[in-house]
């Protein structure tokens, strides 16, 4: 696997909050109730910032609406953008290859749809969980990269408090990866690579990348 280089400056604090971030990032973390919906021209703009141009800007994007998200923009490439919103505050621009767009994304997909019909939290992990085992959901048959490299992420810690944006980063999931088998330590090191969820169907290999991507246009006020 290629080697990314990663350009990290206070590395020191930085590490308890990748670990923090790795777990706030594990499958099924966040709090359920309806979101507040964003201006959809920022929301589109918000969404394209999670990749550079040559994987946003033909990429399908959805914003957030009553009752989940929509189609707001067609795409061409195969990839997909959208603004997660793991918590009811969180801005969490991701864009997805085709493969996680088959996988990863029709999960966040689901997950929006429930937060916003008021699901509890429980209830849309069982949801998801009896999805993948009859086949309504199903996890990567290769390496499925996901995009998280805006420098306008609103974050929220597994505990729910606001920690603002991290560093801009990858997701690859491999299904059922452990940190084990890639060698790495059990504490996370943004140096090396943070495998989320190790051992689970949606773990992921997060690797920290050098630049941030800012979003086209107005800032919606947020």
């Amino acid at each position: 696997m290629r080697r990314w280089n990663s350009l990290i400056l206070l590395a020191v604090l930085l590490l308890p909050l990748a670990g923090t971030y790795a777990r706030a990032q594990g499958d099924g973390i966040g709090r359920a109730g309806k979101r507040a919906l964003l201006p959809r021209d920022y929301e589109i703009a918000l969404a394209r910032s999670a990749a550079p141009k040559e994987v946003s800007s033909s990429a399908e994007i959805f914003v957030l609406g009553d009752t989940g998200y929509v189609v707001a923009v067609r795409g061409t490439n195969g990839n997909a953008c959208l603004v997660n919103r793991s918590w009811p505050e969180s801005l969490e621009p991701h864009c997805f290859d085709a493969e996680a767009v088959a996988t990863v994304m029709q999960t966040q997909l689901r997950r929006a749809a429930l937060m916003q019909s008021g699901a509890s939290q429980e209830a849309i992990n069982r949801d998801i969980e009896e999805g993948l085992r009859q086949g309504r959901f199903r996890t990567p048959k290769r390496p499925a990269m996901t995009y998280m490299m805006s420098a306008a992420q609103v974050l929220y810690n597994d505990d729910g408090k606001r920690v603002g944006a991290w560093q801009p980063h990858l997701m690859i999931f491999f299904p059922n990866l452990t940190s084990e088998q890639l060698g790495l330590g059990a504490t996370a090191n943004p140096d090396a690579a943070i495998v989320v969820d190790s051992g689970k169907p949606w773990s992921n290999i997060m690797i920290v990348v050098k630049r941030a991507i800012a979003p086209d246009g107005p800032s919606g006020g947020r």
